[in-house]
C-alpha cells in the first residue's frame, strides 16, 4: 500500500480529492445508501480490495446487506443470513456512542468470524483472504458497519484503518443530514396537515360536527381508521365518532368503539396516565386487533391512543388504527398535537352548544308559552334570532285578556343584547303585562313603564307598542294602540289593501316626562293588525335594498295566511336578508270573519 498523499486510483485523483469529493457528494444524496455507493467506488480503487460490504443494524438484528466488487454492485440479505446475524451487536467500546467515533477490526477469513457474519462470507466468496471492518453508530439502536475484502495481508493496515474511519464519519455525517432534511421536511408536512386540520375542526360551531370532522380529517390521512370518545354526563367514556377509509368496516370500528371491554381498559389506561400510547405486537395480544384475531381485526397491525385535554380537564381519548404496521404510526408529536387541537376545537363547540342551550332557555322565560285565544280574533307570533354571538336579545311580545274581557297585545325592543339587556326585557315585559291585564289603557302602560325604568337608573332604552282590541257588536273590534318609539303596526284590510297605523311616541327609559297619545282604529272581520321589531323592517339584501321596502307587499301577501302568518313573514323576511343582525318579532291579531 503506498503512501497516502502519495496514493493515487485509476482515474489519477488522490486520495484527500477523493475524501473531498465524498464530502461534497454527502451534502446532496437523498439517502444514505446512495451515499454507499460512492464510498465502495472510493474503496474498490484501493489497492488489494476485492469486494466491499455494508450492512445496517437496528441493534442486534440485519436490516439488510449491500455488497460491491469491481465488476457489480448488489443489495442482499438471505433469510439464512439475516438469521445467522441476529446475535451480532456492536462492541461494548463503541455501545451507547451515537455518532461517536468509528472502531475498526481486522479479521482473518481463514480463521472462524461468527462475530462478523454476514459480511465474512460475502467477502470470501468475492476471493477475500482477510478483511478490515469499520463499525460506527447512526442513532440509539441504529448502527453500520463498513467492510473491506482483501485478497493478502494489508501491509499498511494502519493507512487503510484511518481511510475506513473516514469513510465511516463521512458515512455518518451523511446519513445525519439526511435524517435532519427528512425530520424537517416531515415537521413541514405535519404542520401544514396540522393547520388544515385546525381549519376543518373549527369551521362549525356545531357539535356533532366538529366530531365529525375530527375522525373523518385524519382517515386516511394519519391512519386507516378513528374513533372519538368523551366522557358522559355519567363520567363513563362514549363513543361519539368514528370513520374508516373502508366502508365496509366502518360499522364494524363502530361497535368496538362501543362496546369492546378491551378497547375501553385501554382508553381509561390512557385517560389515567395522562399520555399517549402506541401498542404493537403482544401489546394487542387480547384485543380485537391483529394477526391473531379473525375478521377484519387481523388488517389492524397498531393502535394508538391519546388522550383528549382542554384547560386542565380530560374531555376524552383520540383513537388511531393502523393497518401497515409500527412504521406507519404517526410520530409523537403529531398525535399528540392533533389530539390538543381536537380538544381544543371539541371543548369550544360543547361550551358554545351549552351556552346556546342555556339562551335559549332564558330567551324561552322572556317570551310567553302560549297566546291565549280569545272569541273575537286569532292571535300568532314568530320569533327569529339573527345574531350568532349567544347574547340573550331585547325583543319581546305578550298577549293577556284584561277583567273587562278585553284582548290587550304588546311588542317591544330593548336596546343591545347581553344579561343586562335580558333583565330589562323581563321587567318591561311582566310589567306590561301586569298592567294591562289589570285594564290600565296602552298609552298609561307604557308610561308607568318608563317611570319604572327610569328609576332603575338603566342604561338601557325600550321601544314598545301596546294595544288593546274590545269587540264591537255588529262584528270587528274597536282597537286603542299607543306606540313609544317603535316602528308603527301596519293593518292589513280583508280586501288586501295595507295601511300604516298613525301612531309614535318617544322611546322609554330616555326622559321621565313622556307622555304618549293613543291612536284609535277599528278593525273590521277579516282585518289583520301587524306588529313587529325593527329587526324586519331593517334587513337588508346584498345589493342594499331594506325589506321595508317590501313590508306592505309581505303584509299583503302573508297576513291573512291561515296557516301562520307570523312565521311566513319572517321566513320571507330571512330569504331576503344578507346582512342584518337584529332579532325579529312578530305578532298578528286577526279578527274573526270573512277572510
Amino acid at each position: 500500500m503506498t503512501d497516502t498523499d502519495d496514493h493515487r486510483d485509476e482515474a489519477g485523483a488522490s486520495w484527500p480529492a477523493r475524501l473531498h469529493s465524498l464530502w461534497l457528494a454527502a451534502q446532496d444524496v437523498r439517502n444514505v445508501e446512495d451515499m454507499a455507493l460512492h464510498v465502495y467506488g472510493a474503496m474498490l480503487g484501493e489497492d488489494g480490495v476485492t469486494a466491499v460490504t455494508g450492512t445496517r443494524w437496528n441493534g442486534r438484528e440485519l436490516r439488510y446487506l449491500r455488497r460491491a466488487t469491481r465488476e457489480s454492485q448488489s443489495v442482499t440479505t438471505t433469510a439464512s443470513q439475516r438469521a445467522a446475524a441476529t446475535r451480532r451487536e456492536p462492541p461494548a467500546a463503541d455501545r451507547g456512542r451515537a455518532g461517536g467515533r468509528p472502531v475498526v477490526h481486522v479479521h482473518d477469513l481463514a480463521e472462524p468470524t461468527p462475530e462478523f457474519e454476514p459480511e465474512a462470507a460475502v467477502l470470501r466468496e468475492a476471493g477475500a483472504r482477510y478483511a478490515m471492518e469499520s463499525r460506527f453508530r447512526l442513532g440509539e439502536s441504529d448502527w453500520g458497519a463498513f467492510s473491506v475484502g482483501l485478497a493478502r495481508r494489508p501491509d499498511g493496515a494502519e493507512d487503510l484503518a484511518a481511510r475506513l474511519t473516514q469513510l465511516s464519519e463521512v458515512l455518518v455525517a451523511s446519513n445525519r443530514r439526511i435524517t435532519e432534511s427528512r425530520a424537517h421536511e416531515q415537521r413541514q408536512v405535519e404542520d401544514a396537515f396540522l393547520a388544515e386540520a385546525s381549519l376543518q375542526m373549527d369551521a362549525s360551531l356545531d357539535a356533532q360536527e366538529t366530531l365529525a370532522r375530527v375522525a373523518r380529517l385524519a382517515v386516511p390521512a394519519v391512519a386507516e381508521g378513528c374513533a372519538v370518545h368523551l366522557f358522559g354526563d355519567d363520567g363513563a367514556l362514549t363513543p361519539v365518532a368514528s370513520a374508516h377509509v373502508a366502508a365496509a368496516a366502518q360499522p364494524w370500528l363502530a361497535g368496538l368503539a362501543r362496546d369492546d371491554l378491551w378497547f375501553a381498559e385501554r382508553l381509561h389506561e390512557v385517560v389515567r396516565g395522562r399520555e399517549g400510547t402506541v401498542l404493537t405486537g403482544e401489546d394487542l395480544a387480547g384485543s380485537p386487533f391483529g394477526p391473531g384475531t379473525e375478521g377484519l381485526g387481523r388488517a389492524v397491525l397498531a393502535v394508538s391512543v391519546s388522550p383528549l385535554r382542554a384547560r386542565g380537564r380530560a374531555l376524552g381519548t383520540l383513537t388511531f388504527v393502523y393497518h401497515r404496521g409500527e412504521e406507519a404510526v404517526a410520530s409523537p408529536r403529531l398525535l399528540d398535537d392533533l389530539a390538543r387541537r381536537a380538544a381544543l376545537a371539541i371543548d369550544t363547540t360543547t361550551s358554545y352548544e351549552q351556552r346556546r342551550r342555556h339562551v335559549e332557555q332564558l330567551q324561552r322565560h322572556l317570551l310567553p308559552t302560549a297566546l291565549p285565544e280569545w272569541p273575537a280574533a286569532e292571535l300568532c307570533a314568530a320569533y327569529e334570532v339573527a345574531d350568532s354571538s349567544l347574547e340573550v336579545g331585547g325583543d319581546f311580545y305578550d298577549a293577556v285578556i284584561d277583567h273587562d274581557g278585553r284582548l290587550a297585545v304588546v311588542i317591544g325592543d330593548v336596546c343591545g343584547r347581553g344579561a343586562e339587556a335580558a333583565a330589562v326585557t323581563g321587567l318591561a315585559r311582566h310589567t306590561l303585562r301586569t298592567l294591562l291585564e289589570d285594564g290600565t289603557p296602552p298609552a298609561r302602560a307604557l308610561e308607568r313603564l318608563n317611570t319604572i325604568l327610569i328609576g332603575q337608573s338603566t342604561s338601557r332604552f325600550v321601544t314598545a307598542i301596546a294595544a288593546v282590541l274590545a269587540p264591537e257588536t255588529g262584528g270587528g273590534c274597536a282597537v286603542q294602540v299607543s306606540a313609544a318609539g317603535h316602528p308603527p303596526p301596519l293593518v292589513r284590510r280583508a280586501d288586501g289593501r295595507v295601511e300604516e297605523v298613525q301612531v309614535a311616541g318617544l322611546f322609554l327609559g330616555v326622559v321621565a316626562e313622556n307622555e304618549l297619545e293613543p291612536t284609535s282604529l277599528v278593525l273590521a272581520p277579516g282585518d289583520s293588525l301587524v306588529m313587529f321589531t325593527d329587526g324586519l323592517t331593517e334587513a337588508r339584501s346584498a345589493s342594499g335594498v331594506f325589506f321595508e321596502e317590501l313590508l306592505r307587499d309581505a303584509v299583503r301577501d302573508y297576513a291573512a295566511d291561515p296557516g301562520g302568518p307570523a312565521a311566513d313573514l319572517v321566513a320571507r323576511m330571512s330569504e331576503f336578508r344578507a346582512t342584518g343582525s337584529d332579532d325579529t318579532a312578530v305578532l298578528i291579531a286577526h279578527v274573526k270573519g270573512t277572510r
